[in-house]
């Protein structure tokens, strides 16, 4: 029997602990999440996705602010005598001192390819840079950030329109076989992870709120991958007559403009509002404006009396 306990917080690596807990050859000792969060418009604490999960399994849950300065929980952990650690999502760095509790490793699921895209958003980072294959990847975790060996990896195909909330989702989906196949190999000892090759290595940052602002001065291709890399957070956004708009889809179009600007409103219809930039143009097909849900572009045109000639970003 492999026991374990599972280190996560969001509703990603939620999939991975309900389908590792239904092996029979695992057992799941505890969970340790981050604490309770305002959330919501009126800030009410709510528990982490994988709390609640935890919760509906009758899993011992553990919270903690910092996992690394928390005694009277690394004790509770070393008392459990875990084989491993497994890490998917959990946004806490650990110590050394929690790294040596399992008796085999501490293994962690990493949204990318490594060494690729190291850090904390490599799933918005791929699509924003308009990768067309990204994937998943299980490692030993050291100190270091997202430097251990790995152990296995699989690939994921991204299309020309795959948002972020999407990639996240097949991520979700595959994981937990990837873990699963990870720790067996590793307890049986027929698994022997591979040093990560030092060419290559990228980090992918986190996006700030103002990296949504979009720049019509830029190609088509390059502000669509930035639209759908950002549905989840911080969401692309322009301006209109001094509101800012938050666009949710577009497509890039097989056209060119050279007598607008970047920026120019072509036409509007029923499919959205086409849009000029630097290198093609952009068909905007669903808007979020200030204080209103998600609504289709050539909706919100209408309300907005939008018309060809017009521009975006004023």
């Amino acid at each position: 029997m492999i026991k374990l306990i599972y280190l996560a917080t969001p509703d990603i690596a939620v999939k991975a602990l309900e389908k590792l807990n239904k092996k029979p050859d695992i057992e799941i000792l505890a969970v340790v999440t981050q604490p309770d969060r305002p959330k919501g418009r009126g800030k009410k604490l709510a528990p982490p996705p994988v709390k609640v999960c935890a919760s509906e399994n009758n899993i011992e849950c553990f919270q903690t602010e910092k996992i690394s300065k928390d005694a009277e929980l690394i004790k509770k952990l070393k008392e459990l005598n875990p084989d491993f650690f497994v890490t998917f999502a959990f946004g806490q760095i650990l110590s050394q001192e929690v790294l040596d509790i399992p008796r085999i490793a501490t293994v962690n699921l990493h949204a990318s390819l490594l060494p690729k895209y190291r850090g904390a958003n490599p799933i918005q980072r791929c699509i924003y840079n308009g990768d067309t294959v990204t994937g998943i990847t299980t490692m030993l975790t050291v100190l270091e950030l997202d430097a251990g060996d790995i152990c296995e990896t699989e690939e994921i195909k991204i299309s020309e329109n795959m948002t972020d909330i999407e990639l996240k989702d097949i991520i979700a989906d595959k994981s937990p076989e990837l873990i699963y196949s990870t720790l067996k190999g590793l307890y049986l000892g027929c698994l022997k992870p591979k040093k990560q090759c030092k060419d290559g290595i990228t980090i992918a940052n986190k996006f700030k709120k103002e990296d949504g602002l979009i720049n019509w001065d830029n190609s088509a291709l390059n502000i669509h991958n930035q639209v759908r890399s950002m549905v989840d957070f911080p969401c692309a956004y322009t301006f209109f007559n001094g509101k800012m708009i938050k666009v949710i889809e577009t497509e890039i179009l097989n056209t060119e403009n050279k007598n607008c600007s970047c920026g120019e409103i072509i036409t509007v219809t029923k499919q959205g509002i086409e849009v000029n930039t630097k290198c093609g143009c952009l068909l905007i097909k669903k808007v979020k404006p200030e204080s209103k849900g998600v609504m289709g572009a050539f909706d919100f045109a209408n309300g907005a009396k939008i018309s060809k000639k017009m521009k975006f970003g004023d």
